[in-house]
C-alpha cells in the first residue's frame, strides 16, 4: 500500500478547521488500514468528522459520511468527474462551534480540490 497523503491545515471557516489525507487503494481493506494509519494521529483521531470516499474499480463507489450528512456522496462525485479510480479520499473537519449549513459541500469539495491539485504536483 502506498504510504497515505495527508495536508494537515489547508483552510478554517467559522471557527471549523479542515484536513484532507488520501491513498492509491484496491479493496475495503485497504481503505480501513489508511483510516487507521490516519487516525493513529491523535488529532485525526479525535476529529469531528473523518468523511471519505472511494470509487473502487472491482465494486463500485463507497462512502462513509462520518456524521457530516451527505460529505461521502460529494467526494464519490468529485472521484467520478476527475475518473480517479482506486483512490481513498478522506475529508477531516474539528467543529469550530459554528454551524456552517451547506457551505460545508463547499468546503468538501475545496478539500478534495486541494488534495486533487497537491497529488497532481507529486512525481
Amino acid at each position: 500500500m502506498t504510504a497515505l497523503r495527508i495536508y494537515d491545515g489547508i483552510f478554517s471557516d467559522r471557527g471549523s478547521k479542515y484536513a484532507v489525507a488520501g491513498a492509491p487503494v484496491r479493496s475495503k481493506a485497504e481503505i480501513d488500514a489508511c483510516l487507521k494509519e490516519l487516525k493513529r494521529h491523535k488529532k485525526f483521531a479525535k476529529a469531528t468528522h473523518n468523511s471519505w470516499g472511494c470509487y473502487l474499480s472491482e465494486q463500485g463507489p463507497i462512502k462513509h459520511d462520518d456524521g457530516e450528512i451527505g460529505a461521502g456522496m460529494v467526494i464519490i462525485r468529485m472521484l467520478e468527474r476527475e475518473a480517479l479510480h482506486d483512490h481513498l479520499i478522506i475529508v477531516t473537519r474539528w467543529f469550530g462551534g459554528t454551524k456552517i449549513g451547506g457551505d460545508r459541500f463547499r468546503r468538501i469539495q475545496d478539500a478534495v480540490r486541494h488534495y486533487l491539485d497537491e497529488t497532481e504536483k507529486q512525481p
